[in-house]
């Protein structure tokens, strides 16, 4: 028994995928995961995943198809790595944060607003042109001094005198 799906990896710059020694131009690459349980095995926790990358063809051999296997998890490690080239990994986990209504709840149940955590990660030129470049310090305000911040911080550390 077996399922087999088939999406499409989009790339925007150039990759490579470990055991493979060709990098791989930008673009878009039809990606076929099949799972298929081993003999006697029901269970899908044992079931082995197979993926299968259709590589671009290259122009000295125009009718040659190439299909490269690799493991679900090297394929994600580049596809992450695409998604963050260009923009520093605290941009990314920013962004991320920013964007979950939780996290925005606490923002305002403490008082603090986007602009006093954007503060907080200086920005990648990258990712905000114009700004600063990343290593600034930033700020001082209320949110650096503030004594609850500070307790929070040192919460369960051992007081010494």
């Amino acid at each position: 028994m077996s399922l087999t799906t088939k999406s499409i990896a989009v790339f925007a710059r150039p990759f490579s995928l470990p055991g493979f020694d060709e990098t791989l131009p930008a673009g878009d690459y039809e990606i076929e995961t099949e799972l298929s349980a081993p003999p006697g095995h029901l269970d899908p926790g044992s079931w082995k995943a197979s993926v299968f990358v259709k590589l671009h063809t290259r122009a000295s051999h125009p009718g040659l198809t190439r299909v490269l296997t690799v493991s679900l998890t090297d394929l994600d490690h580049a596809r992450a790595r695409d998604k963050i080239s260009g923009r520093e990994l605290a941009d990314v986990f920013l962004e991320d944060m920013l964007s979950d209504p939780l996290v925005l709840s606490v923002m305002q149940a403490d008082g603090v607003s986007v602009a006093q955590l954007r503060s907080m990660y200086p920005a990648s030129p990258a990712s905000r042109p114009g700004e600063e470049a990343p290593g600034r310090t930033p700020p001082a305000g209320p949110l650096q001094d503030d004594p609850s911040i500070c307790a929070a911080e040192n919460e369960g550390m051992p007081v010494t005198s």
